[in-house]
């Protein structure tokens, strides 16, 4: 059960292509560079705690990074530093430019000689990652950065700015942490009154695990006004017994598209309220890659629940 769990939780910070149930080489232009590292003369090392609960000092601006998760691939494009990568995971696929990039495997399969010859001066990657020791060992500097809430991504900005030396970096990280705010708060307005305080279910994965309140994507659900079944004292992303869904009778479920094909079949479901009257919000998978990553697309995960919302809840 618990190597499940782990599995699981490894397949969510990817997105769905790793978690199959649910639910991008760039040359690197000098100009480009330029545009994003601060002059040598200017350097002042930066210092960071790891998500290993480890200090990591970066003493000069990487020119040449990697990134082994999806959502830190996507943060460092979102600081209008694409340029600097070199390569990334191969479930990253967001934006458009990461896709030409090469691609050096998963969580559980880096491929470490294909790495190495990219010869990254900083490589982002999970906690959870199991080549973080190997290249260490190899004198690659690594930080590892797993956001698993809302207030973790505002963290995992501001030292991913930090850690790529960029020009105005705190600056620069509160201005995109501030723009999703205000994106989610357009997103919120937008929620139908009639769909405030329903009970919800998100199905984040086969094999009944959940995306509870306590999750950056529950915590997505709270701000439109939404009520999770899955209790923070559940746990962020806890393996539900379909019975426990049956009696807190949602009345709006979420969940990926080829999840939502069965559900009449699941024993006693059919007495759920969302299932008897409609209300089902699924997801493509590309539309789940947006949902279920911990990055600055969450404001667009918003805009696709508040679109189905407005869907089953006409006005």
């Amino acid at each position: 059960m618990l190597m499940k769990a782990l599995q699981f939780l490894r397949g969510i910070l990817a997105g769905p292509a790793y978690a199959v149930a649910l639910l991008g080489a760039i040359s690197m232009a000098p100009h480009a560079l330029a545009q994003n590292a601060a002059s040598p003369q200017s350097i002042t090392p930066y210092q960071l705690t790891d998500d290993r609960g480890r200090m990591v000092v970066i003493d000069k601006a990487p020119q040449r990074v990697i990134t082994l998760l999806p959502s830190l691939g996507e943060i460092v494009c979102e600081l209008k530093a694409c340029d600097l990568l070199v390569g990334v995971d191969r479930y990253s696929n967001w934006p458009e430019r990461v896709k030409s990039l090469p691609k050096l495997g998963g969580l559980d399969d880096t491929q470490l000689e294909a790495l190495v010859k990219l010869k990254p001066d900083l490589v982002l990657l999970a906690r959870s990652s199991r080549v973080t020791q190997r290249l260490e060992s190899m004198g690659i500097k690594v930080v590892a950065l797993e956001p698993q809430s809302q207030e973790d991504m505002h963290r995992v900005i501001q030292h991913i700015s930090g850690a790529l030396h960029l020009p105005n970096a705190k600056e620069r990280a509160e201005t995109l942490w501030q723009s999703i705010q205000q994106k989610l708060d357009k997103a919120a307005a937008r929620v139908p009154k009639s769909a405030k305080g329903a009970r919800i279910y998100f199905e984040a994965g086969s094999g009944y695990f959940a995306a509870g309140e306590a999750s950056y994507i529950g915590e997505t659900l709270k701000r439109l006004g939404l009520v999770n079944v899955v209790t923070p004292s559940m746990g962020s992303f806890p393996q539900v017994n379909p019975e426990f869904v049956v009696k807190a009778n949602p009345q709006i479920i979420f969940m990926g598209e080829r999840a939502a094909t069965d559900l009449k079949s699941r024993p006693g479901w059919n007495r759920i309220e969302a299932i008897q009257q409609h209300r089902i919000c699924s997801f493509t998978p590309d539309q789940s890659d947006i949902v279920v990553r911990s990055g600055p697309r969450i404001p667009e995960a918003a805009e696709l629940m508040v679109a189905c919302l407005k869907r089953i809840y006409p006005e």
